[in-house]
């Protein structure tokens, strides 16, 4: 039985500022299928309500409690652990990190920087690091599909690179976490084995969903999909499909 969808933003319902075809409607299919739905998201580069904002103007009505993001969690991690950030993120991201308290403890908070991944951004880190500041990434993906339509370089690479020259392990918020997709799942109240998944990354959204304990997630041929994604990586995708329309037709004949 099929009660809860978790659905991945950027390449799945959009690519950039443009809703991707079909998507719109398929969300739509999904609600009157009485299915309970959360976005999770791994982007980095602007806030929750900037997101909220872009769904907004594409005629989606969300909310706050639908949207998972790494940065939340980060900000609740921050305050469980009594540490003060260190930013390594997108300008757009920082307001997510306003009003913390000052504490003596720190910690590296690694997102999408963007072009503010420059060496004296990425020395100041590992100072940190080398000071004893732990390392946390909002997420370790290593691509996404840019404005311009090509891949570019996700965090990932850049925490690989704190990682290798502080010697410590970065503790993972985002995809592929379990605890982020389990933590969605928990606010609808819904086990993973009643649970699919729909994204765009073959390694954090599928194989990531999978690990979690989702009874299925489904990789779309749309956004940074590439041929042969979808063996890249294991656990390997219960199906790959089309787009978020195709995905929906999918889930739909499996409840029934």
């Amino acid at each position: 039985m099929t009660r809860g969808v978790l659905l991945d933003l950027a390449g799945v319902i959009y690519d950039s500022e443009t809703a991707i075809p079909g998507g719109i409607d398929a969300l739509a299919r999904l609600r009157q299928a009485g299915l309970a739905i959360r976005f999770v998201s791994n982007t980095t580069r602007s806030s929750k309500q900037g997101v909220l904002e872009r769904l907004e103007a594409m005629g989606l009505t969300v909310t706050k409690a639908d949207v998972f993001t790494p940065a939340h969690a980060a900000r609740e991690w921050l305050l469980r652990n009594g540490c003060a950030p260190h930013l390594l993120v997108h300008p757009g991201l920082a307001p997510e990190f306003d009003e913390l308290p000052d504490r003596d403890k720190r910690a590296v908070i690694v997102g999408d920087a963007g072009d503010a991944f420059t060496y004296a951004a990425l020395n100041d880190a590992f100072r940190e690091l080398s000071a004893g500041a732990e390392l946390l990434a909002l997420a370790s993906n290593r691509t996404f599909r840019d404005a311009d339509g090509g891949l570019s370089l996700d965090a990932g690479p850049f925490v690989a690179a704190l990682e290798f020259a502080s010697l410590k392990r970065a503790t993972v918020l985002g995809k592929p976490s379990p605890a982020f997709f389990l933590s969605a799942l928990a606010s609808m109240d819904c086990p993973p084995d009643q649970a699919i998944m729909v994204g765009d990354d073959a390694e954090a959204d599928i194989a990531g969903a999978l690990r979690a304990g989702l009874s299925a997630a489904l990789l779309v041929r749309t956004g940074k999909y590439r041929q042969g994604d979808e063996k890249r990586f294991d656990p390997r995708p219960t199906a790959t499909v089309a787009d978020l329309a195709a995905a929906t037709d999918w889930i739909i004949a499996r409840r029934d």
